[in-house]
């Protein structure tokens, strides 16, 4: 599913209890986590609800490097949230991570009027993970 997919579903949604409840369907879908993943390491800071996030690099068809990214969280709503970002970032090359405008993307969805402010922070705190993950992989030089 793409990120427009994702809006084009928002959209289509009546109101935003429906939203919250679709925003919770798509945290089943997550891909699952060992425990041993659910280590302080992979914790993300600056959440309320705990949050794991890892970012897997994997070689794409065309040989670029891109990163798999999967999630966990306490929370049903968080791992909705996260569900989100991985349709936003996963299986992307680090530069086009960071070219993402997140913020634009979660206006258009609707999710920065309707979240609280400390679901906003954790939100914007698992995206700055995740640019943070995309930094630390660079792009080899052309030769």
């Amino acid at each position: 599913m793409s990120i427009q997919d994702l809006i084009d579903d928002f959209a289509f949604l009546d109101d935003w209890e429906e939203r919250y409840r679709y925003v919770i369907e798509l945290g089943r879908t997550l891909e699952p986590l060992s425990e041993a993943e659910h280590a302080p390491a992979n914790k993300v800071e600056g959440c309320v609800s705990q949050v794991w996030l890892i970012a897997e690099p994997r070689k794409g068809a065309d040989g670029t490097l891109r990163l798999h990214f999967r999630g966990d969280s306490d929370a049903h709503i968080v791992r909705g949230l996260i569900a989100i970002l991985m349709r936003l970032y996963s299986d992307r090359t680090p530069v086009e991570i960071l070219a993402i405008d997140a913020r634009a993307v979660f206006g258009k969805l609707g999710l920065d009027e309707h979240l609280t402010p400390q679901r906003s922070n954790g939100l914007y705190s698992m995206v700055g993970r995740i640019q943070a993950d995309a930094k630390a992989h660079p792009v080899p030089a052309a030769s």
